[in-house]
């Protein structure tokens, strides 16, 4: 969606006003008129399809025990979501999703990364996040025509989300339910990985989990 200066005339103590209340939100003045006058045409701007968006994941992410969900960064258009490990380093996972401004199409990535210093949980997590890939690869590409980018390195998973042609009509509340969805099954198959890395089983644990979800029908994004 295309953007223009335009030159406006305004009142000294509404442009003071609309910038303290544009500090408190973690916005610019410009973001912040054009979402207010936005409002007032009953006009969606992709800026607030997003944060609807942010809302219904955060909302949803709330039915589903061990997850913390940190505050949205308005600027950056990117929320945090937190979720333990069950491993001798009980390392704290992350997941940090952006969404991209778009008036066509819902598209951003997820990362998935975890602060730690032992270099044998970042070769495991590295062997799972290959494993994953591997899954999608198998199961899910064929269904996604601009293919999925990854990027595996030092233990950290890039992900893009592009949404199938099947969600162009889609509601702000199911394509929350989407990745909600995805982060949470892929948080279950990786702790599930996690879970059976003594006994030497955790490769076919996380497939045949992965392989449950997949009975179930699984959500393409």
């Amino acid at each position: 969606m295309s953007k223009s200066v335009y030159s406006l005339v305004l009142t000294d103590q509404v442009v003071e006003a609309i910038d303290a209340l544009a500090y408190t939100m973690g916005t610019s003045r410009s973001a912040l008129i054009d979402r207010i006058l936005a409002s007032h045409v009953s006009y969606t701007t992709p800026e607030m399809r997003i944060n609807s968006i942010f809302d219904s994941v955060s909302r949803l992410m709330e039915q589903h025990s061990g997850f913390i969900v940190q505050a949205v960064q308005a600027g950056d258009q990117m929320m945090s979501i937190r979720s333990s490990l069950k491993y001798k380093y009980k390392p704290t996972l992350r997941y940090s999703l952006q969404l991209h401004r778009s008036s066509e199409k819902t598209e951003g990535e997820l990362k998935v990364s975890f602060r730690t210093q032992s270099a044998e949980l970042i070769a495991r997590m590295e062997d799972f996040l290959r494993l994953w890939a591997a899954l999608e690869d198998k199961y899910i590409v064929k269904s996604l025509p601009d293919g999925i980018r990854y990027i595996i390195e030092d233990g950290r998973f890039t992900r893009s989300f592009t949404l199938p042609d099947s969600y162009k009509d889609k509601s702000d509340e199911e394509i929350a339910a989407a990745i909600t969805a995805y982060i949470h099954m892929f948080d279950d198959v990786l702790k599930v990985y996690f879970a059976h890395l003594d006994s030497g089983t955790a490769a076919e644990a996380a497939v045949q989990r992965y392989g449950e979800y997949l009975k179930k029908g699984i959500t393409i994004i």
